[in-house]
């Protein structure tokens, strides 16, 4: 049987239609089932509270269970080829750090490309790094820091949460714009009695987990890693300031496996930046010392990239190896 011309062409656009429509369809049922979100660090931890606090938000919002799923270990890297090797489907999702931009490089035998194989969907915050210092060290502002370091090298401790973490790379970044040199001393538990103590002078510390002890007066805060002065430390200036151009801080956001539905992708970067958008969901963010990031997935992609080729220069530059 011949087909008329016409119903040739209705047929070929119908038929180029239905898979995007099947996608759309896809899209907007989901999530029909109980979504995982794979967060690298322990419960408890700064980055497992932005997960839950973003879970529950959007378990609010689609009417299923976005449950977090605590896989700490290797450097987060468990939690990260955990999601690389899950079905492409956005039932597995991954809580994306600035400690998945470092390890890219200091790591070298990993077993997925971060950039390759996790598809960014939303960032959600900027946690930023306050360089903090113990009371007996005599520098009230971040020159007189500077000059003191300068005049003694070798001589002072600055700690961290680890070898490759992102108090040690902002501290390694500082020392390199700087010109210091400090003393790295990593810690794999907690730092702050030995930072409070004086047995570590420095550290650039991430604002949620010291806000307590800068407010208490138990430590000196004397600049911000941000690009602008923070309103929750307004009167505690810029690294930059000092040192043109520095800027550091953590992050969190949500990336999936490769080849999820694009769909879907843009349906949770929907709903992540409306909860960022949210007064309520912003309140609760801050007093976590969060500062919200609302990016589209092009943008977050770009953004990882660029902090990947940041943290591999100084991870150079320190010759930082992972442990």
């Amino acid at each position: 049987m011949k087909l008329a011309r016409r119903d040739f062409l209705h047929l070929a656009a119908g038929a180029a239609v239905s898979p995007a429509a099947s996608r759309l369809a896809l899209a907007e049922s989901y999530p029909s089932r109980p979504v995982r979100v794979i967060v690298g660090f322990p419960a408890g931890s700064a980055s497992d509270v932005v997960a839950r606090l973003t879970g529950q938000a959007l378990s609010e919002r689609l009417g299923q269970q976005f449950v977090v799923e605590n896989r700490p270990g290797a450097g987060t890297n468990l939690a990260a080829e955990a999601v690389v090797r899950a079905p492409p489907d956005g039932y597995t999702l991954l809580l994306s750090t600035s400690t998945n931009a470092v390890n890219a490089t200091l790591y070298r035998h990993l077993n997925f490309n971060f950039i390759h194989d996790v598809v960014p969907v939303a960032s959600i915050d900027q946690t930023p790094y306050v360089f903090e210092a113990n009371l007996s060290v005599p520098a009230k502002t971040l020159a007189e820091f500077i000059a003191y370091a300068k005049a003694n090298p070798g001589k002072i401790n600055m700690a961290s949460n680890g070898i490759g973490s992102g108090p040690h790379v902002a501290g390694e970044l500082f020392k390199m714009m700087a010109g210091l040199d400090l003393v790295h001393v990593p810690y794999t538990g907690n730092v702050y009695p030995d930072l409070i103590g004086g047995q570590v002078q420095v550290m650039f510390s991430p604002i949620p987990a010291s806000i307590g002890f800068v407010r208490a007066g138990q430590l000196r805060p004397l600049a911000v890693g941000t690009a602008k002065r923070l309103t929750i430390l307004p009167d505690v200036p810029t690294v930059a300031e000092f040192v043109p151009g520095y800027e550091a801080s953590g992050w969190h956001g949500i990336g999936a496996p490769a080849n999820t539905p694009a769909d879907i992708v843009e349906k949770l970067n929907t709903e992540i930046n409306a909860l960022l958008a949210d007064p309520k969901f912003k309140e609760r963010l801050a007093d976590l010392g969060g500062l919200q990031m609302a990016l589209s997935p092009a943008e977050f992609g770009k953004f990882t990239a660029d902090e990947i080729d940041k943290w591999a220069k100084v991870i150079k530059f320190a010759d930082i190896k992972a442990e």
